[in-house]
């Protein structure tokens, strides 16, 4: 009885020091973001308030809280409430089955550095983050607007599109393991990184989840010169806020996982295990800025063409490869 009443309480705990820094990543990642894409451009970013703009993720924060919620006359007015909701649970609770360090002991108890190891942790995240899409296509419809409403069948299509290929990829490297669990993936990787022996696999990987995040060059559900503001247009107050906070959460999980599947997740000589997931998952999340600042926005016939004719074939090659060599070898 003890015993499963301290394993809920670290439980809790867990949870609640992972999400409080999470949410903590997520205000800062803006801010981030803003100022690596200034200086790529020649330009300051925010400086205004506090050192360097360290402030202005706060700022923004208490402007959106007090800022006006407006809700358009003939929108589905339970489900346009519900949308933002929906997409931002899902991101948050991906970062559940993620290991973020090795075991450590305090007091003699050792916990391990991540929230819930289960057995067919990937399948979890896969599962999870699919729902989140909802939120996407529930917000444009409930808006009864047009332009929000293709917005959400865009998203619709180019998430089912290169949900495929994102899963697809991620097989190569379940089979060299032989498991489902992520903790016993990052174990598989004691020797070499994944990387090496799938770097076909890293770069669908990559592209998919570029386009799976909505981000540039992949933003077309979103796309301002031709839909406005695409999905979110109607939304404002912390409505507004939560699509964003489930866009950069969602950056978040899919660099963890990249980190976890194909560089070692926190395996590294010298420093602490976590500090070493940190800086891998930030140089991750640091392409994801490069790339929004450097290339333009594909056309949708382009992006939906990629997707089905060349991702696709692609990953299922990658796993008949990676199928062949392991029966060789």
């Amino acid at each position: 009885m003890i015993e499963t009443l301290i394993f809920l309480v670290l439980t809790i705990i867990k949870i609640g020091v992972v999400v409080g820094v999470l949410l903590l990543i997520i205000a800062y990642l803006m801010w981030v973001e803003r100022k690596v894409i200034a200086h790529m451009q020649v330009r300051l970013g925010p400086m205004r308030v506090g050192w360097h703009g360290l402030l202005q993720p706060i700022a923004d924060g208490l402007k959106l809280i007090f800022k006006e919620d407006i809700i358009p006359t003939h929108a589905s007015k339970v489900v346009f409430v519900l949308a933002p909701v929906i997409a931002t649970v899902p991101a948050l609770m991906a970062i559940a089955v993620i290991p973020f360090g090795d075991t450590i002991s305090i007091f003699g108890k050792s916990i391990d550095m991540v929230i819930t190891d289960v057995n067919i942790g990937i399948l979890f995240i896969l599962a999870v983050t699919s729902v989140g899409v909802y939120g996407v296509i529930l917000g444009g419809w409930s808006s009864n607007n047009k332009y929000s409403l293709l917005g959400a069948l865009r998203s619709s299509a180019q998430m089912i599109s290169y949900e495929l290929s994102l899963g697809l990829s991620l097989i190569g490297v379940i089979m060299i393991s032989q498991s489902l669990s992520l903790v016993d993936i990052v174990d598989s990787q004691a020797k070499y990184w994944f990387v090496i022996l799938q770097p076909l696999g890293f770069l669908i990987y990559a592209v998919s989840a570029i386009a799976e995040t909505n981000r540039c060059p992949f933003d077309l559900p979103e796309a301002e010169t031709e839909l406005v503001a695409g999905f979110h247009t109607e939304y404002s107050s912390m409505k507004f806020a939560l699509f964003f906070m489930a866009e950069y959460a969602n950056i978040i999980t899919v660099s963890a996982v990249a980190v976890t599947f194909f560089f070692g997740g926190w395996r590294g000589p010298y420093l602490p295990p976590v500090v070493w997931f940190l800086i891998k998952m930030a140089l991750c999340i640091f392409f994801f800025i490069w790339l929004r600042s450097t290339y333009p926005r594909f056309r949708y016939d382009q992006l939906m063409k990629f997707g089905w004719k060349i991702l696709l074939p692609v990953a299922l090659l990658n796993i008949l490869i990676t199928g062949l060599v392991i029966i060789l070898l």
